[in-house]
């Protein structure tokens, strides 16, 4: 009777434990089918979609090559870019334009859109430009000097006041205490440059990164006053972002060190 008894409680308790480990394989099995969803969702870190990317001119070139990593790093993403003035920039996102990201070469043109709370956090200086007089190739008015662009029938050109690249031109000709009247103001430094490249005018005051970009289409002379008038340019996310999570890793990106590396390469300063 004893044996007969402890046989089916044996074998009860067997079955239990059996059940015991076949409900927590198969809450295991659940947990890892549930964490494999989740790493392969976008909101466990698989980005995807458009980022608008509003960035002012002067970053043209380094800003599309590092658009062109950020869509080899995160396959099913593309990077859309809006350059232009900053001023223009930011006056168009104040006015509902959609996008993702700020990049703005000075504080003051991020200020207006920190001023209508369109962006979010504290917005990150990521560099530092400064500027430079282009000339065309070969110098051949002999331009060695920012004093030298108010000869008498020098045609210069130089950004719009309201532009970052026009007020710190402004700057600089104020510490010099210089007068100069250019042939036209330009709505962004590439315009400016632009204006050079094409012979429309013997020189502009544009950014180091510009003359560097431009090759030997232009000549660039460097001059001491720009060390009073260097540009920060902070970086920030949007508000209304339709993809904040992709503009997030693409601010990440700007502010890392490769993305630091492009943009020295580019010739922009360290911040």
């Amino acid at each position: 009777m004893t044996r007969s008894v402890r046989r089916p409680r044996r074998t009860l308790q067997a079955a239990g434990a059996g059940a015991a480990a076949l409900l927590a394989l198969t809450a295991c099995s659940s947990s890892d089918s549930n964490d494999t969803k989740a790493a392969s969702s976008p909101s466990s870190g698989k980005l995807s979609g458009t980022v608008t990317v509003f960035a002012a001119a002067s970053l043209q070139e380094s800003f599309t090559t590092l658009g062109k990593e950020f869509e080899k790093e995160h396959p099913g993403t593309k990077v859309t870019f809006n350059f232009g003035g900053s001023d223009t920039l930011a006056a168009s996102i104040t006015g509902g334009a959609p996008a993702d990201v700020f990049a703005a070469a000075s504080p003051k043109t991020m200020a207006i859109v920190t001023g209508e709370k369109d962006a979010v956090g504290t917005p990150a200086t990521f560099v530092r430009n400064q500027l430079e007089i282009a000339t065309l190739p070969g110098n051949p008015d002999k331009v060695s000097s920012l004093k030298d662009l108010t000869r008498s029938g020098l045609k210069v050109v130089l950004c719009d006041k309201t532009v970052p690249c026009g007020a710190a031109a402004q700057k600089a000709l104020d510490a010099s205490k210089l007068k100069l009247t250019p042939v036209s103001y330009e709505q962004d430094v590439k315009s400016a440059l632009t204006k050079v490249e094409l012979k429309e005018a013997d020189a502009a005051v544009v950014y180091k990164t510009d003359v560097k970009a431009a090759g030997d289409k232009v000549e660039g002379v460097e001059f001491p006053e720009s060390a009073d008038a260097v540009n920060d340019y902070p970086i920030a996310l949007l508000k209304d972002a339709p993809n904040a999570a992709a503009a997030r890793a693409f601010i990440q990106l700007v502010r890392s060190p490769e993305g630091q590396k492009v943009l020295s390469a580019a010739g922009f300063l360290k911040p």
